[in-house]
């Protein structure tokens, strides 16, 4: 007898269930677990194996996934099919240690609902913070403030600003830490950096730029633009050596 296949992990409600096209009669389903493999592997970048951790299946299982999705991609707009999303064994998880993206219950609202959502966390999100335009600072390793937001129910109940009292690189992943900040919105950040939020379990979004204050509104509504595999080793030296791109323009 068979094992009865394990849910699939989903990290994200589709914004859309329906694609239509011109004059078509036939329509291809795409389950909700192959959507999510063309995300984390065709629109956000990860590998095969990456996928499958996300997925909570095996490599081989992830492969499956994604080409039959592709197949059916391509099988629609090759042959002008319809495209309907939806079905499929999967469990929603609004667990953000993957940094994937989120859904607020208004977006839940919209989409039909799902039975076994659950209410927005509390938590503190942390942003690189310029304190002289209110933007995101862009070199981790030399941000001199982060501005802290506390969110509950999906709103912003307070915010403040702190220093980082001159330390940097990776020991400002300890200054988080002791911040109990939750999450890290940034804009570039090294690999040893990178790492030692991890220990630390800080989820990270980088690769961010513009108003702190509006990257956290973003963040809150699921829209937020970021990088899953920022990299800034070039830039990010433990002897404290300057970027060569100047502390502003370096590390987008």
């Amino acid at each position: 007898m068979p094992r009865p296949q394990k849910p699939r992990i989903i990290y994200q409600v589709p914004v859309s269930r329906t694609f239509t096209a011109e004059n078509a009669s036939e329509t291809v389903n795409i389950t909700l677990d192959e959507l999510e493999a063309v995300r984390l592997m065709d629109e956000a970048g990860l590998d095969q194996s990456e996928c499958a951790a996300r997925l909570n299946v095996a490599r081989t299982t992830a492969q499956n996934i994604i080409q039959s999705a592709r197949k059916k991609i391509a099988d629609a707009l090759v042959n002008g099919k319809n495209i309907s999303i939806g079905g499929g064994n999967v469990e929603y998880s609004d667990d953000y240690a993957f940094g994937c993206c989120r859904w607020t219950v208004e977006s839940v609202r919209k989409t039909g609902g799902l039975s076994d959502f659950r209410e927005e966390k509390k938590m503190r999100v942390a942003v690189c913070y310029d304190n002289n335009s209110g933007d995101i600072f862009q070199h981790f390793g030399k941000t001199e403030y982060f501005k802290l937001y506390d969110i509950d129910g999906g709103k912003v109940t307070s915010s403040e600003v702190r220093s980082t009292n001159g330390q940097g690189h990776g020991a400002l992943a300890g200054v988080l830490n002791g911040m109990s900040a939750d999450v890290l919105i940034c804009g570039g950040i090294g690999g040893g950096a990178q790492n030692a939020l991890s220990m630390a379990g800080i989820r990270l979004y980088g690769g961010c730029s513009g108003s702190a204050d509006e990257a956290v509104q973003k963040f809150i509504e699921g829209n937020l633009s970021y990088q899953e595999d920022v990299r800034c080793e070039e830039h990010e030296h433990e002897h404290g050596g300057e970027c060569g791109h100047g502390a502003e323009s370096c590390c987008h």
